[in-house]
């Protein structure tokens, strides 16, 4: 009796331990290795690594459901420090042919954090095309949003502080090949951040002549430029974001 009272609190106690135990349900080390699930998808993107001198990146989907996604990526980087390694992201999957005029909102929440100090930005890259079939790698426009910039600097020059969803940024408008790029910069790193990344195409539409009615929304996407530094790790605790 007494043998079958341990050897059942020994179940008990595995299948707690097993219940509360973080599971990575992918692993992505590949350069361009790939997930998508429930709307959403996550690219181990690397797409500058062989300007580095040394270095390594994997990244980890640690669950996601309708309601959003968390994972986490780690890295190390050495050599040209002012060149992006990688920009591993989290991605909402969007239907082609959506208008951003069409569009009435983008609402999102995030809540992330870095393990270390490195030479990065933490950034939502959003990319707008007239050819709602351009790759997704670029387009004609490109909105970011960061909301953590770590010794590194925007495309372009700041056009000075503006005001959008009620909140304060730093306004940089530069040029990346023909691609024209909007950065929104937020004055100090903001590691929880809900709002409707819509109001950012509003604002450009009525300040800086976006043409909303001929774009059509390409990626929209939230992630992590990576230039120097580590071992370091970025975990994003949850991301949802949505379009109607």
């Amino acid at each position: 009796m007494k043998a079958s009272t341990l050897f059942l609190a020994h179940l008990v106690a595995l299948a707690t331990s097993t219940a509360i135990e973080p599971r990575q349900q992918a692993t992505l080390c590949k350069q361009y290795e790939y997930w998508s699930g429930n709307g959403y998808e996550m690219n181990n993107n690397l797409w500058g690594k062989d300007s580095a001198t040394s270095g390594s990146q994997c990244t980890y989907l640690n669950s996601a459901s309708d309601n959003g996604i968390a994972w986490s990526t780690t890295w190390t980087w050495q050599g040209a420090p002012n060149n992006v390694k990688s920009y591993v992201y989290s991605g909402r999957q969007v239907a082609k042919g959506r208008k951003i005029s069409q569009i009435s909102s983008m609402p999102t929440s995030v809540s992330w954090r870095y393990s270390t100090s490195v030479r990065a930005n933490v950034a939502y890259d959003i990319f707008t095309a007239a050819d709602p079939n351009h790759v997704n790698s670029s387009g004609d426009y490109e909105l970011m949003i960061w909301l953590g910039r770590f010794d590194v600097y925007p495309i372009g020059q700041s056009r000075g502080m503006v005001t959008v969803g009620g909140q304060q940024w730093d306004l940089w408008i530069g040029m990346n090949g023909n691609m024209k790029v909007f950065s929104f910069i937020a004055p100090q790193t903001t590691n929880q951040w809900s709002g409707d990344a819509k109001v950012f195409f509003n604002y450009l539409q009525q300040s800086q002549g976006f043409p909303a009615s001929s774009q059509n929304l390409i990626v929209y996407q939230f992630g992590t430029e990576a230039f120097t530094g580590g071992p370091a790790t970025f975990t994003v605790s949850n991301w949802s974001a949505s379009v109607s």
